[in-house]
């Protein structure tokens, strides 16, 4: 059984390579906000960099399915971890590819900051399947996916 130490090095980890391993993450500016393994989080700031539209000033469509690939596996992940903590710690992420993704736009990409939620639809022996939004500051939900990973 792991200790709560234990647990919040590994959450430390993860953070740090969501956060910083992972180059387009630091390009898009993602900051983890909650590592529930039920609903994990994660946060960026509105930036000119991001803008894919200069005259309506909106988030780029690419950066929010970015964001929802990435929460999407996060997700799948941590859920990883959770089942295997019984058993003992792991000490990498496991292997995680995107197999498919859709995205709903539902309303232009405005806000000062946006955040991504990931759920775990189903995970089996070799194929997850998540769920995902994005709301802005407002809590206006800009965005929804779904997306299926090859884990292994």
């Amino acid at each position: 059984m792991s200790s709560r130490r234990e647990i919040e090095g590994i959450e430390t980890e993860i953070g740090r390579a969501v956060e910083q391993m992972i180059p387009f993450n630091r390009v898009l500016g993602l900051k983890v906000d909650s590592l529930d393994p039920k609903a994990p989080r994660l946060r960026f700031d509105m930036r000119p960099e991001l803008v894919g539209n200069p005259v309506r000033q909106i988030l780029h469509g690419g950066v929010i399915s970015a964001t929802l690939d990435v929460v999407g596996g996060l997700a799948i992940a941590l859920a990883s971890f959770a089942d295997k903590a019984e058993a003992s710690l792991p000490r990498h992420f496991p292997n995680i590819g995107t197999i498919d993704l859709r995205v709903d736009y539902l309303r232009p990409g405005r806000g000062l900051h946006f955040v991504a939620t990931g759920r775990v639809v189903r995970i089996g022996g070799r194929v997850a399947v998540a769920h995902t939004e994005l709301v802005n500051d407002a809590e206006e939900q800009i965005a929804t996916g779904s997306a299926a990973y090859i884990i292994g």
